[in-house]
């Protein structure tokens, strides 16, 4: 059991300290220029090609959602005739 616990601590320490030597480049400053830059375009289509299909895919889902509740609805409120 102390094996076990003592070669976890080898492994944690391991890969803390083997990470800190990544650097990784700062993107912030681009990003807020492109966000930041007037041309018209609504902030959540900034972001490219992405922002517009997630865009679409979610004005798509919620207008087929509010028509499907809307049928419920109708379905709930009229009732079937009995023949």
């Amino acid at each position: 059991m102390y094996r076990h616990f003592l070669a976890l601590r080898q492994v944690s320490r391991r890969m803390i300290s083997s990470s800190a030597c990544r650097q990784v480049e700062n993107k912030v400053p681009e990003k807020q220029k492109l966000f930041q830059e007037d041309n018209g375009m609504p902030v959540h289509l900034k972001g490219g090609v992405s922002d517009a299909l997630l865009y679409r895919l979610t004005m798509a889902l919620t207008v087929l959602g509010t028509g499907y509740v809307l049928y419920e609805l109708y379905s709930a409120a009229v009732p079937k005739k009995k023949e």
